[in-house]
């Protein structure tokens, strides 16, 4: 699975209120299937909220967000970071969980369908009962830009409503296979009442199973409001949690769910967050 990931220079002091500035604007990437993707920052949708909540045109429903096991967290004011993985559940899922529940850390899964949403629903069920976000990652991990309007559909749709059978929760969220999007998949996902959630952050645990050097490339690019991409599918990566959860912690990080990253706006379907 490539990364869209792009390593970010260090500038200077000077040059740091505008590197603030352009982390929340909208992001411009180049993709295959589609020439220049724009991207939101969460930075940008909760400053949008906060916006519109000053004008009066949206409800004073307060600024926090809950996180799991750590009361309310305002990343408008806080150092949250978001762990999210793809492509499970897997037989490494339960214990990936275990140590989520230990650390009191609360993640995004972007599930798959076939041979992971229908061989695990129990931990499906799971995921969403402590207070995880449940999302899809389609249902065959069909490369959406090689595929046609009505197929783009069906690896949407059919997650989607097993998530829900099993959960009571439809996804509002998704993940494309390899980050791989374009104007179709964003039409049908507005059609759909998905986002598109990308990652800021990459460990390229699909090529290791060094534990060790997936640690050290999350914390390598580990940033504010950033977005961790893991894979709870490959033997090397839950090893590697405890130490990238506690690593982060100590740099003053809270964890967070990628709607609680947001809060109080809330992810658009049909818009593309990183």
């Amino acid at each position: 699975m490539p990364s869209l990931t792009r390593k970010m220079t260090k500038r200077g002091t000077g040059l740091r209120a505008l590197a603030t500035f352009a982390a929340a604007a909208s992001l411009t990437l180049a993709l295959s299937g589609c020439t220049k993707l724009e991207t939101v920052s969460p930075s940008s949708v909760r400053n949008a909220a906060a916006d519109a909540r000053a004008d009066g045109k949206a409800a004073a429903d307060g600024t926090q967000a809950r996180a799991a096991g750590l009361g309310t967290v305002d990343c408008a004011h806080t150092k949250c970071i978001a762990l999210t993985f793809d492509a499970g559940p897997s037989e490494n899922s339960a214990r990936l969980l275990d140590i989520l529940k230990e650390k009191q850390v609360p993640a995004t899964f972007f599930l798959l369908g076939k041979r992971h949403i229908d061989t695990y629903p129990g931990l499906v069920r799971r995921m969403a009962d402590e207070g995880h976000e449940v999302a899809s990652h389609t249902w065959t991990h069909k490369i959406l830009t090689d595929a046609k309007p009505e197929e783009i559909r069906e690896e949407l749709e059919r997650p989607n409503k097993e998530i829900e059978r099993l959960t009571g929760k439809r996804p509002t969220l998704m993940r494309p296979p390899q980050g791989r999007t374009d104007d179709t998949v964003h039409d049908i996902c507005r059609e759909l009442g998905l986002a598109e959630v990308l990652w800021s952050v990459t460990a390229k645990d699909y090529k290791t199973n060094d534990s060790d050097l997936i640690t050290e490339r999350v914390l390598d690019q580990s940033s504010r409001d950033g977005i961790i991409l893991l894979h709870d599918i490959y033997d090397g990566t839950v090893p590697a949690v405890p130490g990238i959860i506690d690593a982060l912690k100590k740099r003053g990080y809270v964890f967070v769910t990628v709607p609680q990253l947001l809060a109080p706006g809330k992810a658009e379907p049909g818009k593309v967050y990183r």
